[in-house]
């Protein structure tokens, strides 16, 4: 099994940053894209960025030119930089990653969630 650990979430001000880590741990062979979603209030998770491991990315619109995603291969982890803060982006972030583990099978699997608050 994988466990997906997340550290770095928060309340700042608006304008403000905060950088999210997530680690994945556990029998791993290979991480192919891993990511961020959130869920804010009363709405439905949503993609907020994902990488490949061969460093494609993507992003949310509402999050260009803001946030930036990035992983440490040697450490199975992924960061999410998030500049520019707006109370908009007040939700919980969740980690996702897409893990090849010992069965030799692609699966799925999600970090726990950590809050990120932004006040105006």
């Amino acid at each position: 099994q994988v466990q997906l650990v997340e550290s770095g979430g928060g309340l700042v001000q608006a304008g403000g940053s905060l950088r999210l880590s997530c680690a994945a741990s556990g029998i791993i062979f290979s991480i192919n894209a891993m990511g961020w979603y959130r869920q804010p209030p009363g709405k439905q998770r949503e993609l907020v960025a994902g990488i490949t491991s061969g460093g494609s990315i993507n992003y949310a619109d509402s999050v260009k030119g803001r946030f930036t995603i990035s992983r440490d291969n040697a450490k199975n982890t992924v960061y999410l930089q998030m500049n520019s803060l707006k109370p908009e982006d007040t939700a919980v972030y969740y980690c996702n990653a897409d893990v090849l583990t010992t069965g030799w099978a692609t699966r799925n699997y999600w970090g726990q969630g950590t809050q990120v608050t932004v006040s105006s």
